[in-house]
């Protein structure tokens, strides 16, 4: 995919702003993209036509805001505050060339290339994925197969990247930002607790760039496990204390298997990590995070009105059914503008493995309904459950 062609769908970006600016504004073919973080005023307009990232995309000219402001046909709403009727774009970095066979180093700057969150590389996993909507290719699998299904689906290796995501742009994303949870003990015993702000990204939904900026992505960590100078480093460095983080977490981070099917042009991709054992009346309940990003494929927007999972423990042959109205709480649009949404849960389980599957109810505009299944997977524990009191 050509840097200069890029699109602002294919970015999935989806911003009415930009959509006008794309189509009115005539610009050089050759010149470099840039990435623009807008005006509070910018957003506070956009804002009336939908919630959307706090990130917009154009590209570099001359006379780039003179251009924006006398081809944009967006006008301020009628309120107390008075907006102005030119938008301004402060520019933060340039692109990058994407990487399709190499990895992405620590420290690298990114755009996201569906939730368009600015987010920075940490640290990368190696993961098997398996598509169960679509036919294995030998020559290109590896020969690793996952029976938790009941069935052979052969899987092949992939790159995911630990990511810090800026907490700037967390309010305005479709998806959740406290997605990653341990397993610890406190002086209450061992419970669940989150660090916000971090995220599990494929290597093609990355869109590096770099910038000059000494700040360059708002977190509460970035400082702790990265270091960056721009006038002597191009990337941000990691730090002793993000080595020393990555290995005491490990095993609630590590991401090794990754599933996903597609149902009706809505695909479902389902991450699990073990968290650990806690000991509840002198039994052990083995925890497990799961994360979770259904994508909506077509341009028909779909609305996801109820879950229903079920679990299956293999030590006790329990079999458990989970079902509700939507997902944390919300009953998410996938829409053109907005085609995915991710989400993080946790399941318990008595025995130290098992299973888990399901499937969304999703509804059209026009009030049908139909099922989209997700993929199942297997539930497993690992041998430093033992050791499960892991800290941040």
């Amino acid at each position: 995919m050509s840097v200069q062609n890029i699109s602002v769908r294919e970015l999935g970006l989806g911003l009415k702003l930009l959509r006008q600016i794309k189509e009115k504004c005539v610009v050089p073919r050759r010149q470099k993209l840039c990435i623009f973080s807008k005006h509070p005023n910018v957003y506070d307009v956009t804002s009336q036509f939908r919630k959307c990232s706090s990130i917009a995309v154009a590209r570099s000219h001359p006379n780039l805001l003179n251009k924006i402001s006398s081809h944009c046909a967006l006008k301020p709403f009628h309120s107390r505050r008075k907006y102005s009727t030119k938008p301004k774009l402060e520019s933060v970095g340039i692109f990058d060339l994407p990487k399709t066979d190499e990895r992405y180093e620590t420290g690298q700057l990114f755009l996201h290339k569906v939730f368009g969150y600015r987010g920075v590389i940490l640290f990368p996993w190696s993961a098997q994925l398996y598509e169960r909507d679509k036919s294995a290719n030998p020559e290109k699998s590896k020969d690793s197969v996952d029976k938790s299904s009941g069935k052979q689906v052969t899987a092949k290796t992939l790159t995911y990247y630990q990511a810090l995501i800026d907490s700037r742009d967390c309010p305005h994303i479709n998806a959740q930002s406290e997605a990653v949870t341990f397993l610890g003990n406190t002086e209450r015993g061992q419970s669940l607790y989150t660090i916000p702000g971090l995220d599990y990204v494929g290597q093609n939904d990355i869109m590096p760039y770099t910038t000059v900026e000494k700040v360059p992505i708002h977190h509460d960590l970035f400082d702790k496990f990265l270091s960056y100078n721009p006038n002597s480093s191009k990337l941000p460095q990691a730090t002793a204390t993000l080595a020393s983080w990555q290995e005491k977490n490990h095993m609630c981070l590590e991401l090794s298997k990754v599933h996903q099917e597609t149902t009706n042009d809505i695909r479902v991709t389902a991450m699990p990590f073990f968290l650990g054992a806690k000991d509840v009346q002198n039994t052990q309940e083995y925890w497990w995070r799961y994360l979770i990003r259904i994508e909506n494929l077509s341009s028909n927007s779909v609305i996801l009105r109820e879950r229903h999972w079920k679990t299956f423990e293999v030590a006790t042959g329990r079999l458990g059914k989970i079902s509700g109205k939507g997902v944390v709480g919300l009953e998410p649009v996938l829409s053109k503008d907005q085609p995915a949404f991710q989400y993080s849960s946790h399941v318990s389980l008595h025995s130290s493995t098992g299973h888990m599957w399901g499937m969304f109810r999703m509804e059209r505009p026009d009030g049908s309904q139909f099922d989209v299944r997700i993929p199942a997977y297997a539930l497993e524990s690992k041998p430093e459950a033992n050791d499960s009191g892991t800290h941040a």
